[in-house]
């Protein structure tokens, strides 16, 4: 089952190191074209040849993007992981079996490169244990927006800086479906439905448009910039099926535009430094880095005390983009194979709490139909003022015997905006509440 992937470089005698490719779907199988095709640069980059153990696959006849040598193909993923191999490559995605047979791998003295973000975001505590439990490595750079080197730069670049804000569009689905609202004036189901056609969204397209896939790698992003365990559950997470074409033309008259952000926050809390994570639409100004980043692809926004504000941006999805991340975490960890040395693990000393969406700080763009009389506005005004929210702008559209108020509130928690949005909804004099979206970025403070 074993195919030696040698290297013809001069010098380069050291035994080679043995690697198992766990998944053969769009990343795996690029991960495999790589390691074949680029065997000689690889071997140089490590200062070892590596050699292709196996490839565990579900079903041996299946159909797969990159031809792969039969005799690499093995359906017993368990036994691939113990038989002695050096490095083992996780690219099957989801919790069960990618848990088990990575924590069998770890024990079984393999170092472990994984761009699974759902286990990440899960339970990576547990295998950040394993993995110093049996002195091995950890790496998952391709967890989170594929080629784009974000986690490295947290981990490792920064790692004597304070990062105060990670602000990214992390999925490259939904930035697609936002992006053709924004320049088609499309509304969702159809902008979807093209998103679908063109291979940017799944058949099933929840884990995007609701917003899960982007919580799970904004857990696995403020877990590394604020040095603290957070997971999935601790995001607070909401999807883009509600965001109308008519939200996008009021962001649009802002000087705004809407995307689906991940945003991770270094708060001073009542009591004391926390940390905040939350996934949500929001829109931002139309100069801020991130408004420019069009189609399927990412971008993170970095802020730090010393570097001051870093931008990474590039295809955060696809089956050769990831794969590069991939590799770039290989040669990492082989190296430190040779060196006899290991990376950094979890960084989770500053162990700080994750604040509740309520005490994030933030402003609201509120579209409220009114009845369209005099008085209307300063009642709408009083809700604002009752739960100490400071409106700054105030734009009034007549429609007939009915007027919409759309008003951008200042700065205010979380939790006294949703108190005044539900204050509206029960006045008479509100017909409806007709979209709430928050406004973020730099010039929106």
């Amino acid at each position: 089952m074993t195919t030696a992937v040698e290297s013809r470089s001069p010098g380069s005698t050291r035994a080679p190191l043995r690697v198992a490719v766990l998944g053969c779907g769009s990343v795996g199988s690029q991960v495999v074209r790589l390691l074949l095709e680029q065997a000689d640069d690889l071997a140089a980059r490590v200062g070892a040849p590596l050699e292709l153990a196996g490839v565990a696959v579900r079903r041996l006849d299946a159909r797969r993007d990159v031809e792969v040598p039969p005799e690499l193909l093995t359906t017993d993923a368990q036994g691939l992981v113990t038989s002695g191999v050096d490095l083992v490559v996780e690219v099957i995605g989801g919790i069960e079996p990618a848990r088990g047979l990575i924590l069998t791998a770890l024990e079984s003295g393999a170092s472990v490169v994984t761009a699974n973000k759902a286990l990440l975001a899960e339970d990576g505590a547990t295998l950040y244990e394993a993995a110093d439990k049996f002195g091995r490595d950890l790496y998952y750079e391709a967890a989170v927006a594929g080629a784009i080197p974000i986690l490295r730069p947290l981990r490792e670049s920064l790692a004597g800086d304070r990062v105060r804000r990670v602000l990214g569009i992390v999925n490259g689905t939904t930035n697609f479906i936002l992006d053709r609202m924004d320049t088609s004036g499309a509304g969702f189901t159809e902008s979807l439905e093209e998103a679908q056609a063109l291979g940017y969204a799944e058949a099933d397209p929840t884990a995007d448009v609701e917003g899960f896939d982007a919580a799970a790698k904004a857990a696995i992003l403020a877990s590394l910039a604020f040095h603290t365990r957070v997971v999935a559950a601790d995001v607070h997470r909401e999807g883009i099926s509600d965001v109308s074409a008519a939200d996008v033309a009021s962001a649009r008259e802002m000087g705004c535009v809407v995307k689906l952000l991940a945003i991770c926050d270094l708060t001073d809390g009542p009591d004391g430094p926390a940390v905040s994570a939350r996934v949500h639409p929001a829109m931002i100004p139309r100069s801020h880095p991130l408004a420019s980043v069009r189609g399927a692809y990412n971008a993170v926004f970095v802020e730090s005390d010393a570097a001051g504000q870093l931008m990474f941006y590039g295809p955060g999805a696809g089956g050769s983009p990831t794969a590069s991340a991939v590799l770039g975490d290989l040669v990492t960890v082989a190296r430190n194979r040779l060196a006899d040395v290991r990376g950094p693990g979890e960084s989770a000393y500053a162990d700080l709490p994750v604040q509740p969406i309520g005490q994030a700080r933030t402003r609201y763009h509120v579209s409220v139909d009114v009845d369209d009389r005099a008085g209307v506005l300063a009642v709408v005004a009083q809700a604002f003022a009752e739960h100490g929210v400071s409106i700054q702008t105030v734009r009034q559209e007549g429609r007939g015997d009915d007027a919409q108020l759309v008003v951008v509130s200042h700065a205010a928690s979380d939790a006294d905006l949703q108190a005044t949005v539900e204050t509206l909804r029960a006045m008479p004099e509100v017909r409806d509440v007709s979209s709430v979206m928050r406004v973020e970025g730099a010039e929106a403070e």
